[in-house]
């Protein structure tokens, strides 16, 4: 999506092509040539109050320079009035202001234009015209329209599915610098998706991006640290890495890390924190968090023991589909622990359980099952099995 990041960014640039200048006011010529009617000073100017380069930061302010030079048909001013509207920034969001001034970029060949058409497109679930404007983008070298038209690919959106052609488009947009293109690739090297599977490939573009702060990233290298996939095995790089993205609110590295204290591995056990990391990814959904969760609570293993949170733990995680989460629900059903005894609900929980486990496990569950079965009348088994059929998992709870 195109965010006000690009605002900050493009206002960077802008601003910092601005001459250091002697007088008080260090923008004197710059201001002058923008009250004289410069577009392009105009919209020097408004970098400047956008990121506070000799000027207060001042986003009205710069919103007004910015407008200036795109009524006098600047792209690059236009563009970016696309992308105060599309934002937010210093006026109220509107989508038909953003996608007439985004229009009147990408019509002249502006590539910021051109993408911020694509994403408005997209949006709205024009997939092929949104995949049509951002080539027009990654065409002109457009960094962003590069990593949306691999995205197009990849996903099969608006163009046919093409595993090559996104592992293409993102290294170009990777070559730039992009870092979710980066790790965009690296993904596809660990994968094996439209490049030769390739892990140290796949590290190279995981910690380019990383380094870059890209969270994803830093999660696929704690995991490839963890696992020890193409590099030794090293808990303490991986316990690294995954702090950095739980520290973003990633919520897969949150887990890893809460994982990580729990057992001791890269870093001292602390049943404390782990709870605490645990949490925060159970929070975000996360359901082998919110299963571990009520695990910890279940045994009284860091906390203190409290059926009635392994309850909702156990819960959340099993109506998102988590089979290990189901049993333990039907569990706590069928011995009454936390809730009342329920004999029938046991069994949809259990049966749920076995129809998505594999193996050993799935031998268990279905085991377990036939066990509660005994206590039941046909016409409560039946009732179970009927609730087990007609259950839909349900989008991530808290």
């Amino acid at each position: 999506m195109v965010t006000s990041s690009r605002l900050i960014l493009v206002g960077a640039l802008l601003a910092a092509t601005i001459p250091a200048q002697s007088s008080t006011d260090p923008l004197s010529d710059v201001r002058k040539a923008a009250e004289r009617g410069d577009a392009r000073a105009q919209e020097d100017l408004g970098g400047a109050y956008l990121v506070g380069r000799g000027v207060p930061k001042d986003a009205v302010e710069a919103l007004k320079w910015y407008r200036m030079a795109a009524e006098q048909g600047l792209a690059s001013a236009q563009s970016m009035m696309g992308t105060f509207y599309d934002s937010g920034t210093a006026v109220t969001m509107n989508a038909e202001d953003a996608l007439k001034w985004y229009r009147k970029a990408a019509e002249q060949g502006d590539s910021y234009g051109e993408v911020g058409l694509g994403t408005f497109y997209s949006r709205r679930e024009d997939v092929v015209e949104a995949a049509r404007w951002f080539r027009k983008s990654a065409e002109h070298g457009n960094a962003s329209g590069q990593l949306k038209l691999g995205a197009s690919y990849e996903g099969g959106n608006g163009v046919p599915k093409d595993h090559s052609e996104a592992a293409k488009w993102y290294r170009m947009a990777a070559d730039q610098g992009n870092a979710t293109a980066q790790s965009k690739l690296g993904e596809m090297y660990s994968d094996g998706q439209g490049v030769p599977q390739a892990y140290a490939e796949a590290i190279r573009w995981f910690r380019r991006a990383a380094d870059q702060g890209n969270a994803t990233a830093q999660s696929r290298l704690a995991s490839i640290y963890g696992s020890g996939q193409g590099v030794p095995k090293d808990y303490a790089e991986a316990a690294r890495w995954a702090r950095k993205a739980a520290d973003q609110g990633n919520a897969t590295s949150q887990f890893d890390i809460g994982e990580m204290y729990a057992s001791g591995l890269g870093v001292p056990q602390d049943y404390a924190e782990a709870i605490r990391w645990l949490r925060k990814a159970a929070d975000q959904g996360e359901s082998r968090a919110q299963l571990n969760l009520g695990i910890m609570y279940h045994t009284g293993q860091g906390v203190q023991k409290d059926y009635a949170q392994a309850i909702r733990w156990f819960r959340n995680a099993a109506e998102q589909g988590n089979a290990t989460a189901q049993s333990k629900l039907g569990v706590m059903y069928a011995s009454g622990q936390g809730v009342p005894q329920d004999y029938a609900e046991a069994h949809m929980w259990m049966n749920l359980a076995a129809s998505r486990a594999t193996g050993d496990d799935q031998k268990k569950f279905a085991d377990v099952r036939e066990l509660i079965a005994k206590n039941m009348t046909a016409q409560q088994i039946a009732e179970a099995q009927r609730r087990a059929r007609e259950w839909k998992p349900k989008q991530a709870s808290k």
